[in-house]
């Protein structure tokens, strides 16, 4: 059976991220970077597929587990009826090498302690080959060298690289893994100690431009931004939306996707969670990462793209995975990527002008995207696209989509950089755009906006229209829709995308959109509901505060990719904006 989700905590190196059980073992590792193959594939498999565990010999009666302070340092402590003993696990900072670090100590008693380290490559299929070395072993696998380097004697066997050590109080050993091109003539040396150092410093360096005292919420925005800045590819700039695929929205269902790519609808919440937070440089490092990923023809706009910002993410299965909880397939690759989505278009432009008004410099580059963007925006608006959710089925003209076509105009128009002829252009679709939705989007009879022009279905996606600027929260038509959507989509104080159908295939409800309506009700002066609706969405954080996209209650757990930046993301910009001024997306 699959741990739990909410049993794994994050750790990374500013270039990809693993997951770690409670029970001490790694179970998801993709090696160079978030989107390469995975070595570690326990978590949509069994441990056949791939994991390193390090734990006692005897039954565990207790665990817990803890962040070191702000830091991306994690320690375990697990406990037997012979003692205790503490994992510290982390990634050093790549700078030339990337590395896994795992420090036991033991904290009482005399434990005795076993070490399976088992890669798997080509997402759990593969069996590397291994080699003694002196210190260690070596791992090889295509492109893939593995070195371990371990203060205890290893054994090869099973196509693992094992020790069994016992540890009294006070002891300690370390277990440091290293990856480098299998063609490579030098590994080089990780002093674990040096590395636990350099690592904590690292981390409370960065956090220390926060101001904590900005938040009634501080310790769950700090985490928030933590992750986010685990996230966030360290050279290239691109923010992934989570490090895992195929964590399922439905138990046991279809609904399965791969996340570990950049999407460009994040890009607004991105830039405002940086920015609102105190972190310009990593804001202008996503802004130089979306102008170069768009390239020189903003007209072929894709919705999402590698972290390095490529453009390929063709989609396939694994089918030698069993898949988290039985839920197949598991995908690698994303088909979504070649979908028309007209509302991305309204969300890099609106990206663009919020990069101004915070002061990032705009650049010719900029400057071109930003007409282009707009000239292609002004001939494609009018169509129908597959939506906010990616729908994979007949494309509809989605108010949501409208919505962000008609944000993409008016942020253009703000720019102050377009010449004449086409500000004319732009201020009559602006205007058609906004006429259009108010008649076409509006159900007069359940007296609500509504998904698609026509429909009856409510969307959660609608509560991004005061948000952008679209209509004021307090707007009668806008206040109807905002308290449909609590009465109809509320979920015991958390809010689903759109209403549950009951034919046992219903996801859970979406984290994002309850900080959305938390968002839409501080804009209303319902500043103690709002609140409830935050407080609600970090009660169902795990044990190190961590969130993934969505919420079972049912089975009373987290679902869908973990950890999720978009929730994250609303962390830190809802729990900001609660307590004082923020800058808003409403293009002012």
């Amino acid at each position: 059976m699959s741990k739990p989700i909410e049993s794994y905590a994050l750790i990374g190196d500013g270039e990809t991220a693993a997951l770690v059980a409670r029970d001490g073992a790694i179970d998801w590792l993709c090696w160079p970077d978030f989107d390469d193959d995975a070595c570690f594939s326990a978590l949509l498999g069994t441990e056949a597929n791939g994991r390193w565990s390090i734990a006692p010999r005897d039954a565990v009666i207790g665990s817990t587990r803890r962040y070191r302070g702000d830091t991306l340092i994690l320690e375990t402590e697990l406990t037997t009826s012979d003692g205790t003993v503490r994992i510290t696990d982390f990634m050093p900072i790549r700078e030339t090498v990337s590395a896994l670090v795992r420090i036991v100590e033991g904290l009482s008693g005399t434990l005795a302690m076993a070490c399976d380290l088992r890669p798997r490559f080509d997402y759990g299929t593969l069996s590397p080959w291994w080699e003694a070395c002196e210190g260690g072993a070596v791992a090889r696998a295509g492109r893939h060298r593995l070195t371990l380097r371990a203060s205890v004697p290893v054994t090869l066997a099973d196509g693992a690289a094992q020790a069994a050590f016992s540890l009294r109080e006070g002891e300690r050993r370390s277990f440091i893994l290293t990856r480098t091109d299998a063609w490579a003539t030098r590994v080089p040396d990780v002093d674990a100690g040096a590395a636990l150092a350099a690592t904590q410093a690292y981390w409370e360096r960065w956090i220390a431009a926060f101001d904590a005292g900005r938040t009634r919420w501080p310790a769950a925005v700090k985490r928030s931004l933590l992750t986010l800045k685990a996230l966030t590819h360290s050279r290239s700039g691109g923010l992934i939306a989570a490090p895992t695929t195929s964590l399922p929205e439905v138990p046991a269902g279809g609904m399965n996707w791969d996340y570990r790519y950049s999407w460009l609808r994040d890009s607004t919440f991105t830039l405002g969670a940086f920015l609102n937070a105190g972190f310009q440089a990593e804001a202008t490092a996503w802004r130089d990462w979306l102008l170069r990923a768009v390239a020189g023809e903003p007209e072929r706009l894709r919705i999402m793209y590698r972290s390095d910002g490529s453009r390929h993410l063709s989609e396939w299965t694994v089918d030698a995975l069993q898949g988290y909880r039985e839920a197949r397939p598991v995908r690698i690759g994303n088909a979504a990527s070649t979908q028309l989505q007209l509302d991305v278009y309204g969300e890099v432009l609106d990206t663009l002008l919020l990069a101004r008004r915070a002061g990032i410099p705009a650049t010719d580059h900029q400057r071109e995207v930003e007409r282009r963007l707009a000239e292609h925006l002004g001939r494609i608006w009018e169509g129908r696209d597959a939506g906010i959710w990616e729908s994979r089925g007949e494309p509809k003209r989605y108010t949501y989509s409208k919505v962000m076509c008609w944000v993409g105009f008016d942020r253009a128009l703000r720019t102050g950089d377009l010449p004449d002829a086409l500000r004319v252009a732009l201020a009559a679709y602006r205007d058609k755009a906004h006429a259009q939705i108010c008649h076409d989007g509006w159900n007069a009879g359940l007296g609500t906006f509504t998904q698609s022009y026509g429909s009856r279905a409510l969307d959660a996606s609608l509560l991004l229209l005061p948000l952008v600027g679209f209509l004021p929260a307090d707007e009668l038509r806008m206040a109807a829709t905002i308290e449909r959507i609590r009465s109809d989509l509320d979920q015991d104080g958390l809010i689903r995308r759109q209403r549950a159908t009951g034919d046992g295939n219903d996801e859970g409800a979406f984290l994002p959109c309850s900080l959305w309506m938390a968002d839409c009700l501080r804009l209303q002066g319902r500043q103690e509901l709002a609140e409830s609706y935050l407080e609600r969405v970090l009660g169902v954080a795990n044990d190190v505060g961590l969130l993934s996209e969505e919420y079972d209650g049912a089975g009373r757990c987290l679902a869908g990719n973990f950890p999720q930046a978009l929730t994250h993301l609303g962390i830190v910009n809802t729990a900001l904006g609660l307590c004082g001024p923020v800058i808003d997306r409403g293009g002012g």
